[in-house]
């Protein structure tokens, strides 16, 4: 039902944009819907190619700003020359971001205090709260002493190196 749900969502949302609902939009929307965890255009890409092939690099890269303006996808920032995406599951609590500098693995962690403390600063300041993100960046502890991260696949190790 959540599926179906986000995807008219999605039609509504290209539709209040006057773009055209196309099946490569949706298949594009259906890989990211799909995602368990956090990922990169080039994930999408692989993820997309097992449903259409026909579907280029350059309209999943021109489709991931559509789904992130339609707040059914999430971007990430971390600082790279790359972005991650992630779909989020129903209702979230405020969340903060931890991110393993060894392996780019993002952590979602729920941080109930972080919307009060937002709003505590902006009210004190006159203002009122639009958006607000914590981020943190760490390295693994047991990487450095063991040279194995329990939170990092060897393939994520592999791949940041």
């Amino acid at each position: 039902m959540e599926i179906q749900s986000n995807s008219g969502n999605f039609r509504e949302h290209l539709a209040q944009q006057g773009l055209r609902v196309t099946n490569q939009r949706l298949a594009i929307f259906g890989a990211a819907l799909d995602s368990e965890d956090h990922f990169t255009a080039e994930d999408l890409l692989e993820r997309v190619h097992k449903i259409d092939h026909t579907i280029s690099r350059a309209t999943v890269y021109r489709t991931l700003p559509i789904l992130t303006e339609s707040n059914l996808v999430r971007e990430v920032d971390i600082g790279k020359d790359y972005k991650f995406y992630y779909t989020p599951r129903g209702e979230e609590p405020t969340q903060a971001q931890v991110i393993c500098t060894d392996c780019e693995k993002i952590f979602e962690m729920d941080a109930p205090f972080l919307e009060w403390y937002g709003q505590s600063v902006a009210k004190k300041l006159g203002l009122a709260v639009d958006s607000q993100r914590l981020q943190v960046s760490a390295s693994c502890e047991n990487l450095k002493r063991e040279g194995s991260c329990e939170n990092c696949t060897t393939e994520q190790l592999v791949q940041s190196l």
